[in-house]
Order: structure tokens, then sequence, then C-alpha cells
């Protein structure tokens, strides 16, 4: 028997809609400016640049129940958090070099996330050309709602919302994504061979901004379980 230094942390696992499964998360790939509008909100242009991806290690995700509201504390160091809503998608199979017409047939399922962002450091990290990862991949940046069997939703065409003390601060379509959810899967299959567990956060569309102590997030991919999250 393997004795350990001390005991592994427990996998970090998401609810399944309908389930008394959970799904266990392996990995968290997301997709830098993939709106239009929020590449150029952020100061670039959308048509030139290929899809790029940055990680969130697997604990920085944090599941939020249907029906709970998430009270998630103001991260240390910052003095600009912003919030990004985003479609995840799970992947359930194994794969690398997947060509477009199949990546579909990778995905396990697909919920609403918070990609959570301590904005001004990730800016200062920018210009200085280095890693965004104390920007992005810190304690609790990734919340989740439920996760939906992929052949039990429909989200291709679903509008993507996020509003803040119940006023609109983001509101799109999963439809103006620059690249799909095929072509990202395809193309990041192409530099890391996907795993059953991983979550591809898919980018978020224009309207990202910045909330403090006591605001109230709400947000949805229609046609999934909505997320809430209180600052505190």
């Amino acid at each position: 028997m393997t004795q350990y230094v001390f005991a592994p942390q427990a996998p970090v696992t998401i609810p399944v809609v309908g389930s008394e499964q959970r799904f266990p998360v392996r990995r968290v790939y997301c997709v830098g400016r993939n709106y239009a509008a929020h590449a150029r909100e952020m100061g670039f242009d959308p048509d030139r640049e290929p899809p790029f991806f940055f990680c969130k290690p697997a604990d920085a995700v944090v599941p939020v129940a249907d029906g709970q509201t998430l009270e998630l504390p103001y991260p240390a160091k910052t003095n600009n958090y912003h919030y990004e809503i985003e479609l995840v998608v799970a992947i359930g199979k194994q794969g690398k070099d997947i060509p477009q017409e199949k990546a579909l047939e990778y995905v396990w399922g697909y919920a609403t996330g918070l990609d959570m962002t301590r904005r001004d450091l990730q800016m200062e990290m920018r210009q200085m050309g280095r890693p965004w990862e104390i920007g992005k991949a810190f304690d609790l940046s990734a919340p989740i709602a439920p996760l939906h069997k992929a052949e039990e939703v429909n989200v291709a065409k679903s509008p993507i919302w996020l509003q803040v003390n119940g006023k609109d601060h983001q509101r799109s379509d999963i439809r103006h994504l620059i690249w799909s959810v095929s072509e990202t899967i395809s193309y990041l299959s192409g530099f890391f061979e996907l795993q059953p567990g991983d979550l591809i956060f898919t980018g978020t569309p224009e309207g990202v901004g910045a909330v403090v102590k006591g605001d109230r997030i709400t947000g949805n991919v229609d046609g999934l379980t909505p997320i809430a999250v209180n600052v505190v």
C-alpha cells in the first residue's frame, strides 16, 4: 500500500443536474478574448489573433449548487476585482488532434461559470511580459454552477448574461464566440491531450467590470442552471 507524507487532497467535484453523481475536475483551461466586443474593450483586434489559453488550478473551482448563493470573499492584493461570465465545457473522453467535425463528441456537459479576475494584477503582469497567474489563477477564482449533460441541452444559440445588483452588465449570445466550442476543442487538443475531467471556460462577452464587497452577481447561459454570488 502506498504511504503518503500527508493525505492527498480530495478532487474537486461538480454536481450534475438530475443525478447523484459528481463530475471530478482534472484541469481548467480558459480561452482569452473569445468575443469580438470584449477583445476590443480590452484594447485588441479580434480579427488578427488565433485563440490563446491560460489555466487555473483545479482547486480554484468552487461548485455552486442550484439555488445556492455563494459567499465569495474579496481576494487579497487587489483593488480591481472583475467578473467574467462564461459558458463552461466539460470534457468526457480522452483525445488529441481532434478534428473539428468530431469535437462535440468529446463534450460531456455544459455549465455556467465565472472567471473572477484580479484585473489590476493581470494588467501589471501583461505590461511586464510576465504570466497572468496572480491575476487569474488565485484561490476561489472559478465559481461554477451544476453541470448539464450535453445530450440534454442545446446552448449553441443561447443568450449569455450577467447582472450586478440586478442591473445588466454583460449580455450577449453564444453565437458571438469568435471560436466556437468545436473549433476551440479542436485547436486546444493540438497542444494538450484532453482528458475526462477537463473544463474549458470558453471566454466572456463585453461588459466586464469591477465589484466590491456587498455586491451580488447573478448570471447564466440560458438553458443551464444560473449562478449567484455575494462578494463578502
